[in-house]
């Protein structure tokens, strides 16, 4: 999950390199934790946060696969 949200937000972004990616897990959850440069920020949330609600969509569809939950964290 984790390479895959990296390998989303490195497509988007200006600054590829600046892209980190931290997961956190839980017995049935795992945290997924983005964060990248200050001025790339508006481009992985998007217009009214939809290119945000698309990637967790993805990780959503996902993570079923694997029967586990994911959540997906964009940090600042």
């Amino acid at each position: 999950m984790k390479e895959l949200i990296r390998y989303i937000a490195q497509a988007l972004v200006d600054n590829p390199d600046q892209v980190s990616v931290n997961e956190i897990e839980g017995e049935q959850t795992s945290v997924i934790e983005l964060k990248v440069a200050k001025e790339d920020l508006g481009k992985v949330i998007g217009k009214q946060g939809r290119t945000a609600r698309a990637m967790r969509t993805i990780l959503s569809a996902a993570s079923t696969k694997i029967r586990k939950r994911s959540v997906l964290e964009i940090i600042e």
